[in-house]
């Protein structure tokens, strides 16, 4: 078995590997479904999906962090950028350009998420770490590339799409200062704002309503592609980080290409592959990252889930619980070596 305290990377990196996945394959599923409904629509019934996943994961136990009543604004601007004006973009994209066009689109979302989390919370980006990047860029690019070389894309459906993937950046770099609360709490808050808010604005712009199949199925793709998705999203970016869980997550873009094509788009060509390959490079390369040196930890109090075996947690309880717990706890100033990532306990400068 590998040790996640060796390969602090690896645990993270699967997490955005799963979170992308479920997204990825999302992207041809909400055009397929949301077919000749409105965009209003769409997106509130995605984010109902996503609510019903919170809230049947939900569990009252010590085990996370629970939700703040100062969270409460992060929540509302991660609703607001996340949950309305990212699906909203994306699903009105999604009816005015290809499946495979509009899914390569979304691999900028990485770029954006790396270089918000880069200016504002300071995260490490080694030369590694940058070459994975320029990886996925240069996939993206290749991607972007076939698609043109396709002819026939249309611009305001990208244009569309590229906004999504601005609001999901801001989106994913306002979620790092919530990676260490209960995901299933901040899934369901988020969701729940997000689908109240597009739900009324359906309303009001008077939308056709869905017929059953378009609603279960689309529900069901809410769920899973951004329900369990931001879940997982969540918790790898507790183990790492904001920049390297959006690179990582930058994969999605690729799967649902795939997906698009497994449906019968064709709009592809031999460049597909490239940027595929590309991509992958890219991934791998973060989920082999091992950056260690010696380190300060200052003197820290907050609280989250943890163990007593990783290393940063030796505090005592009258009676040592098994497994993960959350409750209040200090850290004392520590100096230390080993391999680690952005995680809450290392910030450090370099």
């Amino acid at each position: 078995m590998i040790d996640s305290l060796h390969l602090p990377a690896l645990r993270g990196g699967l997490f955005a590997l799963l979170a992308a996945a479920l997204f990825g394959i999302s992207t041809p599923l909400v055009q397929k479904l949301g077919a000749g409904l409105g965009a209003f629509t769409t997106a509130a019934l995605l984010y109902a999906g996503a609510a019903l996943i919170g809230a049947l994961s939900l569990q009252a136990s010590a085990r996370e962090a629970r939700v703040q009543r100062s969270d409460i604004p992060r929540l509302l601007a991660m609703a607001g950028f996340g949950a309305a004006l990212g699906p909203v973009a994306l699903a009105w994209g999604l009816q005015h350009t290809s499946g495979a066009s509009a899914s390569l689109m979304l691999t900028l979302e990485a770029l954006f998420t790396a270089t918000l989390a880069w200016r504002l919370y300071s995260e490490t980006m080694d030369r590694r770490v940058w070459a994975a990047m320029l990886l996925l860029l240069a996939g993206g690019m290749a991607l972007v590339l076939d698609q043109g070389l396709q002819g026939g894309v249309q611009l305001m459906g990208l244009l569309a799409v590229l906004l999504a993937t601005v609001a999901w950046g801001v989106d994913n770099t306002l979620s790092r200062g919530l990676a260490e609360r209960d995901p299933s709490q901040v899934v369901m808050a988020k969701a729940t704002l997000g689908a109240a808010a597009t739900a009324a604005l359906a309303v009001f712009t008077g939308e056709p309503l869905p017929s059953v199949y378009a609603a279960l199925g689309l529900l069901t793709v809410g769920a899973t592609g951004y329900g369990l998705s931001l879940r997982f999203y969540l918790l790898a970016q507790r183990a790492f980080g904001a920049a390297r869980t959006g690179s990582v997550f930058a994969f999605a873009p690729f799967i649902g290409a795939a997906m698009a094509f497994g449906f019968g788009d064709r709009s592809a060509g031999w460049l597909m592959l490239l940027g595929g390959v590309l991509m992958l490079a890219g991934v791998v390369m973060h989920l082999a990252e091992s950056h260690g040196h010696e380190h300060t930890h200052e003197v820290l109090e907050h609280e989250h889930a943890h163990r007593h075996d990783d290393g940063h947690h030796s505090h005592v309880h009258f009676v040592m619980p098994k497994g993960s717990h959350s409750h209040k706890h200090t850290h004392e100033p520590m100096t230390h070596a080993h391999p680690h990532a952005p995680d809450v306990h290392h910030q450090h400068v370099h």
